[in-house]
């Protein structure tokens, strides 16, 4: 398992926003959407590609990666953190996830995801990491297609899988203005997770307008059929409602 490769375009110290903690985010590269917004569009292809004038993506083994990263273990263990493998779509590079989990046993890990996975997939992540933060980017089916390229009905019957486990998990909505940002999906959103046990809190994340530097710098065009200057709609009435802790990031 530890000379299973994956390959990686960043590694984050101190990250304080990907679970509790100081932690450390490990992005792999590859995901199967095409979100209008993606913020980080270096994160798409599964292939090392050139960024203004370095090479963006290099292959790694789980167990030299794990060995680097349980050199902050002082720091995760003083301050509750640990390490967060985010992406692109780290579920991605499945086979290489769960390698790299397993090296990092004793570490409270966390995988960020966007759930669209399959489900016999999605469901061993409770045997190897002990959070979930997951991305709902609209309730939606019809709309979310047309937002990320895909429906949204495996991501929602991962939700299930997830609401149904014993995992703790954080769900994030990622909020574009005049995208997904109205009342009716911050309610159907808050609707989705009524109930749910383990569920520790709602992520509003605001739509971050230095986005379009990243696909200059790729070499891509980007024309986002929205307004970048315009401030989300951050209301979490729906959220409170339904008895569900929610912040803004």
């Amino acid at each position: 398992m530890k000379n299973m490769k994956g390959l990686l375009f960043n590694i984050e110290e101190f990250a304080i926003y990907d679970g509790p903690g100081i932690r450390t985010a490990v992005f792999l590269k590859g995901c199967p959407l095409r979100c209008i917004w993606c913020h980080n569009p270096e994160g798409i292809n599964k292939v090392p590609e050139l960024m203004k004038s370095r090479i963006c993506g290099y292959e790694i083994n789980a167990g030299e990666l794990a060995a680097k990263l349980r050199k902050n273990s002082d720091f995760y263990e003083s301050s509750g953190g640990g390490v967060t493998i985010t992406g692109g779509e780290p579920f991605y590079q499945s086979d290489f996830l769960f390698a790299l989990l397993s090296e990092l046993c004793g570490l409270h890990t966390a995988i960020e995801t966007s759930g669209y996975v399959s489900s016999d997939i999605f469901a061993k992540a409770s045997n190897f990491t002990d959070l979930i933060i997951m991305d709902i980017k609209h309730a939606n089916s019809s709309e979310h297609k047309k937002l990320t390229g895909m429906d949204n009905e495996q991501i929602l019957a991962n939700l299930e899988i997830l609401k149904n486990s014993d995992t703790p998990f954080i769900i994030r909505v990622p909020l574009i203005p005049g995208i997904n940002d109205s009342d009716k999906n911050l309610r159907e959103t808050a609707e989705l997770l009524t109930g749910a046990e383990n569920l520790v809190q709602v992520e509003l994340l605001p739509y971050n307008k230095l986005t379009g530097a990243k696909y200059k710098a790729l070499g891509r065009v980007y024309n986002p059929p929205f307004d970048e200057s315009k401030e989300p709609n951050i209301n979490q009435e729906y959220f409170i409602n339904a008895g569900i802790r929610s912040k803004v990031l």
